[in-house]
């Protein structure tokens, strides 16, 4: 619904709407990459299928003759036992608990940006884009009532 409502206020970016191989889902994608129909979607979908094709490769490779000689010398230099490390002898000094920050994902930050650049029309920094998510995420909500009671309230509306 949202995309929707974008690709209606800026029908320029039309042409970098794709669909996900895998998922099927309608996302926006670079520039560069427009009209491209075998994008997989940063939601998890390019990741995954970055990592299967790399176990493909190493599996192929290592299951050469020359690979499995190859492999056979990696695992003779490993070393036979592996030691624990000594406990240390002094008691270590109580930390103070830091500050939670919160942790985005690295891939998904960038996703952001890139949208985010393409729906403004110019360069949108990491920086900024990290400062929006944590001024968004900072709000609290409007009601008056208990987390308890608006969980509640959601399980009602939507359950499991």
């Amino acid at each position: 619904m949202l995309l929707r409502s974008v690709l209606h206020a800026k029908p320029h970016l039309r042409a970098c709407l794709t669909r996900c191989r895998h998922c099927r889902i309608f996302f926006l994608t670079h520039t560069r990459n427009a009209g491209r129909h075998d994008l997989r979607c940063p939601f998890g979908c390019r990741e995954s299928h970055r990592k299967q094709a790399s176990a493909q490769r190493s599996a192929a490779y290592y299951g050469d003759a020359a690979g499995k000689q190859i492999k056979s010398k990696l695992n003779q230099r490993r070393p036979r036992k592996y030691c624990a490390p000594e406990p240390p002898s002094e008691e270590p000094r109580p930390r103070r608990p830091k500050r939670r920050r919160l942790q985005w994902n690295p891939l998904m930050v960038q996703y952001v940006r890139m949208v985010v650049s393409l729906i403004e029309g110019r360069w949108v920094s990491r920086r900024g884009v990290l400062r929006m998510l944590a001024r968004k995420l900072r709000q609290h909500s409007i009601c008056r009532s208990r987390q308890i009671d608006q969980t509640v309230a959601w399980l009602n509306e939507a359950p499991p």
